[in-house]
C-alpha cells in the first residue's frame, strides 16, 4: 500500500491494483531518461514506453490544503526527493509509472511505482516509491544534500553513435558515409542538428521525427567520402533555437556538456570499389 499523507484533506492508502486498474486514467508515453552522471556520449540514457497514472489525478483525490507546497517522496532504498506542487500544476505529463513497454515494472527498474518528471535528470525521479507526504516547503533531496544540482534540469546534448564505414553508399558517382546519432534536450525539443568535419563549416543534418515530445531525436548526415583520417563533431539546437552548451564540463554537479566527436580513418577508395 502507498500512504499519501500530510497537508491534505483526504489522506489515502492506495494499492498497486488502484494504479493498474480503472480507478485512474492510464497514460502511455515514450520517455527518454538520462542519469545526471552520464558522461558526454555515455550509455546511461535510454528510451522506453512508460505506463502510469497522471499526478494531477492524485492531487484531485487527496485535495492538498492551502499550506501544502511540495510532496516528500520516499523510497524503499532510503532515497527521498521533493516535488513542488507548482510543477504538477504546470505539466500534465508528470506521472506515477507502474509499467515499462507494456510489462509491470521489474524490481531493478523501480517496482512497484516510480515517477516521471519531464525535463529532469533521473536523480529527481524516485523509484521504489513507498510513501508520499504533502509538506509546507520544498527541502533538499538525497542527492542534493550530497552536492548535486538542486534543480537537475536536463542539459541539451548530441552524440555521434556511428560513422558507418561499412555502409558507404554510391549515388551519381559519389560515395557517401552515413553518420548518425541522437540529440536530446529533455522535453524542450530539437530544432536542428549540425555536423562538422575537421573544424570546417557546420552542415545541417537530417532529423527523424521523435516518437514523443519527451524522447530523443535521431539524426543522420551523409558525408561525401574522402580518403584519410577525419574528426567528426556534432552540435544541436533546442526547439526554440537555444544552442547546446559547447564548453566542456564534467558531470558534477549539473550534468556533462560539450561537443561530442568521433575520429575515424576512411578506407582507401580501391577498398570500396574492390
Amino acid at each position: 500500500m502507498l500512504p499519501i499523507t500530510g497537508l491534505v484533506n483526504n489522506e489515502v492508502e492506495l494499492s498497486l491494483e488502484d494504479f493498474t486498474g480503472d480507478r485512474f486514467t492510464q497514460v502511455d508515453r515514450f520517455v527518454t531518461m538520462s542519469c545526471i552522471s552520464n558522461r558526454l556520449g555515455g550509455d546511461l540514457i535510454s528510451t522506453t514506453r512508460w505506463t502510469g497514472v497522471p499526478m494531477r489525478e492524485i492531487i484531485d483525490l487527496v485535495q492538498p490544503s492551502e499550506d501544502a507546497k511540495a510532496i516528500l517522496i520516499t523510497s524503499a532504498d532510503g532515497f527521498d526527493e521533493y516535488l513542488h506542487l507548482d510543477m504538477i500544476d504546470q505539466d500534465e505529463r508528470i506521472m506515477l509509472a507502474h509499467a515499462w513497454d507494456g510489462q509491470p515494472l521489474r524490481e531493478k527498474h523501480g517496482f512497484p511505482l516510480r515517477i516521471h518528471i519531464p525535463d529532469r535528470f533521473g536523480m529527481k525521479q524516485p523509484k521504489w516509491i513507498t510513501a508520499m507526504e504533502f509538506v509546507d516547503e520544498e527541502g533538499e533531496g538525497y542527492w542534493v544534500r550530497r552536492g548535486w544540482d538542486a534543480v537537475a534540469k536536463t542539459v541539451a546534448t548530441s552524440v555521434i553513435d556511428t560513422v558507418a564505414i561499412d555502409s558507404i553508399e554510391s549515388r551519381d558517382g559519389q560515395y557517401y558515409v552515413p553518420i548518425g546519432g541522437m540529440a536530446w534536450s529533455g522535453a524542450r525539443g530539437v530544432s536542428r542538428v549540425e555536423v562538422r568535419v575537421d573544424e570546417g563549416e557546420w552542415v545541417e543534418a537530417d532529423l527523424r521525427a521523435p516518437i514523443s515530445d519527451t524522447t530523443w531525436t535521431i539524426w543522420r548526415y551523409d558525408w561525401p567520402f574522402e580518403e584519410g583520417t577525419y574528426n567528426f563533431e556534432v552540435r544541436m539546437f533546442e526547439g526554440d533555437e537555444t544552442p547546446q552548451i559547447e564548453t566542456e564540463r564534467g558531470t558534477r554537479p549539473s550534468g556533462a556538456t560539450g561537443i561530442h566527436s568521433d575520429r575515424e580513418r576512411m578506407p582507401d577508395r580501391d577498398e570500396i570499389e574492390a
